[in-house]
Order: C-alpha cells, then sequence, then structure tokens
C-alpha cells in the first residue's frame, strides 16, 4: 500500500469504539491496569481486569474487560479458583508475558495471556481491516474472509505449497478469538430532565458467526484451538459488533486512510509503536475538538503512558516517541508535531497536526 491518499481510500470506524481503543488494549504495564481475577455472580464466571479512570484526563476512561467462563459446574469454578489464587501473577510478569509459561494448565495460561495482551497492535489492525472490508463490500457489520487471503495482506511468507505455517495460521485464529470473547464493559453518563445517568454497556468487538474447514477430514474446535491446540478455519464470517452504518441523520466516525498491516520480521506485535500513537491520536478525535480541524495538543505523560513508555531511560523513551512521530509522517498520517511547554509548572504538551486526508472524524462519512 503506498503513502498516497485520496478521499476514495477513506473508511469509516464508529468513534465510540475508536475511543474506547486504547483503554480496552492498555498493557499490563500501565499504571490504570489491575492484574486479572476470577470472579462469580448471578450472570456466570469470569476471568476479567479493570482499566481505572485516569482523573486527569477526561478522553481515559474506565472500562473492565473479561471473558466468559462458560459451561463450568460449580466444582469446577471451585477447583480454578483455587489454581488461580495460588498463581503469583505479579512475579511471574516482572519477566514480560513470557513468564506466563510458569502457570502449568495450558487454558488458563492462554486465557490469562489473551487478557493481558488483548487489543495488541497486531488484533487492532485486524479490527481496521475487517471495517474497511465491510466497507468496501458494503455488507453493514458484516465482514467475511479467508484467512490465507489475510495471512497474505499481513506480509506473512507462504511455504512451498502455498500456505502458511500452522504456528502462524494458530495466531490469527486465537486473535479472532481473542476479540470474540473478551468483552468491554463501560458506563457512559447522558444528562436527562432528572440529572445524569450512568448507561452500563456490554459488548464484544467482534462475533464469529461462521467458520469453514476446507477439508471436512480435519477437525476443527474453534475452543479447543484456541485453549489447547494449534490451528485456523480455513474462513471466517465476523460481525462487527461496534458497526454503525453512516447515515446522512448524523453519527460520529473517524475517517481512516489505508492501514499498513505489514508485520515487521521478527517484531513484537506489543511493540508497534505506530498502530498505538495513531489509534490513541484518533482517540482523541472526539474529545478535544481539534483546532482547525487538525491541530490536537496532548500531554507528553499520557502519550508516552499510552504508548507503554514508562521507562527510567528517558533519552531511549524519547527517542523511540519522535521516531515514532516520524514513522506516521512517512505514512501520511501526521503533518507535523512539535513540543511546546504546558500551562503548568514542568508540563509538556506536544501538538500534532494531522493530515485530514489519512485521518479525521466526520459526523457524516458519507457526505465528506
Amino acid at each position: 500500500m503506498g503513502n498516497s491518499s485520496t478521499q476514495l481510500d477513506l473508511f469509516a470506524v464508529d468513534s465510540q469504539l475508536v475511543r474506547l481503543l486504547p483503554r480496552a488494549g492498555a498493557s499490563f504495564r500501565n499504571p490504570d491496569v489491575n492484574l486479572p481475577v476470577l470472579r462469580a455472580d448471578a450472570g456466570g464466571y469470569y476471568l476479567e481486569m479493570r482499566v481505572d479512570a485516569d482523573p486527569e484526563e477526561m478522553s481515559e476512561v474506565g472500562l473492565t474487560r473479561r471473558i466468559p467462563l462458560e459451561n463450568l459446574s460449580r466444582e469446577a469454578w471451585q477447583e480454578l479458583k483455587k489454581q488461580y489464587d495460588n498463581i503469583d501473577l505479579e512475579a511471574y510478569l516482572s519477566k514480560g508475558i513470557k513468564g506466563l509459561e510458569k502457570i502449568e494448565d495450558m487454558r488458563v495460561r492462554r486465557l490469562t495471556a489473551t487478557l493481558l495482551t488483548f487489543l495488541n497492535p497486531r488484533q487492532v489492525e485486524l479490527v481496521l481491516y475487517l471495517y474497511r472490508a465491510a466497507s468496501v463490500c458494503e455488507t453493514g457489520p458484516i465482514a467475511k474472509f479467508r484467512s490465507n487471503d489475510l495471512l497474505e495482506v499481513m506480509g506473512y511468507s507462504r511455504t512451498k505449497d502455498g500456505g502458511f505455517h500452522a504456528n502462524i495460521r494458530s495466531q490469527l485464529h486465537c486473535d479472532l478469538m481473542a476479540l470474540h470473547r473478551t468483552e468491554l464493559v463501560y458506563a457512559e453518563e447522558t444528562e436527562t430532565a432528572n440529572g445524569i445517568v450512568a448507561e452500563v454497556t456490554i459488548k464484544n468487538i467482534l462475533r464469529i458467526q461462521k467458520f469453514k474447514v476446507d477439508n471436512v477430514q480435519r477437525d476443527f474446535d474453534t475452543d479447543k484451538a484456541a485453549d489447547y491446540t494449534y490451528g485456523s478455519a480455513d474462513e471466517y464470517l465476523v460481525n462487527l459488533e461496534f458497526f454503525q452504518t453512516p447515515t446522512p441523520a448524523g453519527g460520529d466516525y473517524v475517517l481512516f486512510g489505508n492501514i499498513d498491516m505489514q508485520q515487521r520480521v521478527g517484531g513484537s506485535a506489543n511493540n508497534n509503536y505506530g498502530t498505538k500513537l495513531l489509534i490513541y491520536l484518533a482517540s482523541r478525535l472526539k474529545w478535544d475538538s481539534p483546532k482547525d480541524g487538525q491541530y490536537l495538543t496532548i500531554s507528553k505523560r499520557h502519550l508516552f503512558k499510552n504508548l507503554d513508555l514508562f521507562g527510567s531511560n528517558t533519552s531511549r523513551n524519547s527517542t523511540i516517541f519522535w521516531r515514532t512521530v516520524d514513522e506516521l509522517k512517512e505514512k501520511g498520517f501526521l503533518l507535523n508535531a512539535c513540543e511546546i511547554p504546558g500551562k503548568r509548572k514542568n508540563s509538556v504538551l506536544i501538538e500534532f497536526q494531522l493530515n485530514t486526508d489519512k485521518i479525521r472524524l466526520s459526523s457524516n462519512s458519507h457526505n465528506t
């Protein structure tokens, strides 16, 4: 995909989803994130983690991401709870996500990793790809795709027989199952004649409606493949839960230019700073009302927090940040960015100039 863009390249993503993406994908290093816990209520059993609201930044809402644990007997729940209570997650994660390898139960290990790495940049790019596919095909919230076609778009190398390695196909399936299983629970406040009312919403980013395997002799189960084995279906049909069809009546949407999904060889999905910064800037469009339609001013502290730049090596953090800015400039999403002093002592702000041909907020995407 080239860097040039026209309005025909643009596709719409509901602004509510874009606003939630950075918070829903906050990493376990983020100070607003609590470690996963097992919880039971009248609705069932859950593995869940809370992302607290940041009191200093109105755009950073609080939410819970959770995976329902279905078909568990009370005895199985008690045994799982006992096992999970004996896991020292904080100690394991001191060595990064690989520390979870110490959890012996494969299903518990994979579910915990799913929650901790939810909406990593690779998964976010996958979501954007599906929104673009639904937009191009004009199928509403429904997106249908072949696994191998998507892996080709992501830039993975084919094997000699023309397919893709099993672990790459498995990764795609696990990403889709993470998006399918993980519920987002969040509250929205609305002002009524009787005062402010909080309405709680529970939504999945997508739900797998159907899947197809080409070889009918091949035994494939979506849950088992995600929890215990390796594999992928050959074709998926998914429903995009946040999808809102743009209408002349209104509704806020973020319009994106083409997203480059090419995966870097040997790169970690969690360290794709370009995607993280792009989505964070997009999430701020609704809240900040960009000056002249394209200038966003954001505190450096919040930018670094949302890019996972938490280390004490400030020089390294700054180098990564400005390298990421340059990357978005090269891809055409940014025209410029510069550092300016904040109103409070020692506070630093970054002013971004967005390229509105590649990313902008619209209340009527069909007519803009």
